[in-house]
């Protein structure tokens, strides 16, 4: 069923720090933390509003002081050649 985005149109919002993505079921909002390095830089997100209104996907994650409460991790690692693992968590 999925969010209705086609794969081709979401890329990196490293630069962006967030990238909002509509025409789907609901929102999808999907932010890199990688240039944040102070904690309140983060918080000045909002990021819990924007989890009441659609889905929020983080890379860097751990740059969050406090995971979301209703948050599922899905890390995603080499598993050699062009082949990934991903490891689901809630």
């Amino acid at each position: 069923e999925g969010l209705g985005i086609r794969p081709d149109a979401v890329s990196s919002p490293t630069f962006a720090i967030m990238q909002e993505y509509r025409g789907g079921r609901v929102p999808l909002f999907h932010v890199d933390l990688y240039r944040l390095n102070d904690p309140r830089e983060v918080e000045e997100l909002g990021l819990d509003e924007i989890t009441e209104n659609g889905v929020l996907t983080i890379e860097w994650a751990e740059r969050l002081r406090q995971t979301p409460q209703h948050a599922i991790r899905v890390t995603i690692a080499h598993a050699g050649g062009d082949t990934r693992e991903l490891t689901i968590e809630n």
